[in-house]
């Protein structure tokens, strides 16, 4: 099917049948509105009302310098026709701010947090310097996804769905599932043992996620009042984990000079090497990756018009820029204040989120406000928000691979109840710091897995011409991108060996574990090699010795 192609717009009666059978799920029209542009036929409509949108046009943000859009619309033909470009304006800037924001929520959320306080306790600030490029790393992969949505007016789900067969969609909606699951569930029990902490382990943590689960269907009812509306939940929320870490850091007072070597000098030793794959591997957040490219169309934006894509290009890249500055920053007051308080105790190698409240209480105190409670604000803030996020995501994933337009209420209850059920069965049967632990590593294992399956569509993608017209990338950004998605595929390879070869006993799982790594390697291989010219050479190599 080409990239182009209307999904539903043809199909057979059994498909019609369940067209007919979810049309009483669909979000109800209003009269009159206008589902396309002023000149396409209402044929053309019907098609387009059957295929699902990130966000119907009513809900799009306008973004406009001035007060009259048609004012903009002139301007537009001037430059158009002149080949300059807009002068900058701090209001469209505004305008555009808020996808970034929520994108950098996946890198401040509870498995990053314990990845930060690992890395603080067991090495120090000898890896600031990674955090800094892995930091790097992951701005270069988000604005990659946010280029493919706002190029193409639709986001990586959908465009995966129109580029793979029938087979290899379901296999990477089934990755993207499992790996938003996984988060989801980090997430989850991070906002758990928030509220645990805050009122004093008077609430376990299987009441912990019942409360996180009615959070999340609140806040997400604020989009109802508008999308801005949401975005300035998600600044609050951001500026509390901000506050809340900050806080801890000047209480701790860390070594400046320490800081500044960490972050320009890299080390890295035998003994840290964990750690280190560890700070990479939760930078890149699979689910993340879809979600970005479907933030960013919040924007009314007409992906048709050359110049409202490279502005809306140029804005984005700012704030992603900008929020992910803040993201970095707050994992550094994390990570510092862990090596400040742990770096080379008999502490360091058993700290983990659940009892690193107790550990700083211990180490720290606290003064006007107990430092367990600042860290419990600072962790609930990093839960609540990143669950929120999971699940739009989640609502982007599954309606993007299967084309369901469903309510929202409803997809957003389908995605939590994804997450939640099995989020509770951990919490009763794994209520202790030990086992959580142990789960936390399987959680990164299983994200870890996911990676190539986000990064090799997304990288795919934006090199297409027919997928992205002027918009795609040149060789030499391909290169470059092509070196990051292998480096980290890489990183989480040596974990996933890591992990395995320790856990893993007994020729029966050994022999699983390879027949496994052979499918998931073949897998891979095939996202890489699609359409290249070598596997067209395999391909007609194969059909000569069948003939």
């Amino acid at each position: 099917m080409s990239a182009h192609a209307v999904p539903g717009a043809a199909g057979d009666a059994g498909a019609a049948r369940a067209d007919d059978e979810a049309r009483a799920l669909l979000p109800a029209s209003a009269p009159g509105s206008d589902h396309g542009d002023a000149g396409s036929s209402s044929g053309g409509e019907e098609e387009e009302d059957l295929e699902e949108r990130a966000f119907e046009a009513s809900e799009k943000v306008l973004v406009s310098i001035s007060d009259d859009p048609d004012a903009d619309t002139d301007l537009e033909a001037q430059l158009a026709s002149s080949s300059g470009s807009p002068p900058f304006s701090w209001r469209k800037l505004w305008l555009f701010t808020g996808p970034g924001f929520l994108m950098s929520i996946a890198f401040l959320d509870p498995g990053n947090l314990e990845g930060d306080l690992q890395a603080g306790a067991a090495a120090g600030d000898t890896l600031l310097w990674l955090l800094m490029w892995a930091t790097a790393m992951g701005l270069l992969v988000q604005l990659l996804a946010a280029r493919l949505g706002v190029a193409t007016g639709r986001h990586l789900a959908e465009l995966c769905r129109d580029e793979y067969p029938d087979w290899a969609r379901r296999a990477l909606w089934l990755m993207a599932e499992v790996a938003m699951v996984g988060a989801d569930i980090q997430e989850v029990i991070g906002s758990a043992i928030a509220i645990k902490i805050l009122s004093n382990g008077y609430l376990p943590l299987w009441a912990g996620v019942v409360i996180t689960a009615l959070d999340c269907f609140i806040f997400l009812s604020l989009e109802n009042y508008g999308v801005r509306k949401l975005e300035a939940v998600f600044a609050v929320l951001i500026a509390t984990m901000a506050v809340s870490f900050a806080w801890m850091f000047t209480d701790t007072k860390p070594n400046g000079k320490d800081l500044l070597i960490g972050i320009l000098v890299p080390k890295l030793s035998s003994k840290t090497i964990r750690q280190a794959v560890g700070v990479v591997g939760c930078v890149i957040m699979p689910h993340n990756v879809f979600l970005h490219s479907a933030l960013v169309q919040s924007r009314k934006i007409d992906p048709k018009k050359e110049y409202q894509v490279r502005e809306a290009l140029r804005y984005y890249s700012i704030e992603s820029t900008v929020a992910l500055a803040i993201s970095f920053m707050i994992n550094l007051f994390v990570t510092t204040v862990f090596a400040k308080g742990f770096y080379g105790s008999k502490e360091a190698g058993s700290i983990g989120l659940e009892n690193a409240g107790q550990y700083l209480q211990e180490k720290f105190g606290g003064g006007f406000l107990p430092i367990l409670y600042i860290w419990g604000i600072g962790l609930l803030a990093a839960g609540q928000s990143s669950t929120i996020t999971g699940t739009y995501a989640g609502q982007f994933i599954m309606g993007g691979f299967l084309n369901l337009r469903l309510k929202k209420w409803l997809r957003a209850l389908i995605t939590r109840s994804f997450a939640i059920v099995p989020t509770i069965i951990v919490a009763l049967f794994f209520d202790s710091s030990d086992a959580l632990d142990v789960l936390n590593e399987w959680l990164n294992v299983l994200q870890s897995i996911q990676i190539p399956f986000a990064l090799i569509p997304l990288i795919t993608l934006v090199s297409k011409e027919q997928v992205m017209g002027v918009f795609r990338i040149g060789r030499k950004m391909q290169a470059v991108t092509w070196t990051v998605a292998a480096l980290l595929i890489t990183i989480n390879g040596y974990l996933l060996l890591d992990f395995f070869s320790s856990e893993i006993r007994g020729p029966l799982y050994g022999s699983i574990l390879c027949m496994a790594v052979l499918a998931y390697a073949s897998f891979v291989l095939y996202l890489i090699l699609r359409g290249t010219e070598i596997s067209n050479q395999m391909i007609v190599a194969i059909r000569k010795r069948l003939s």
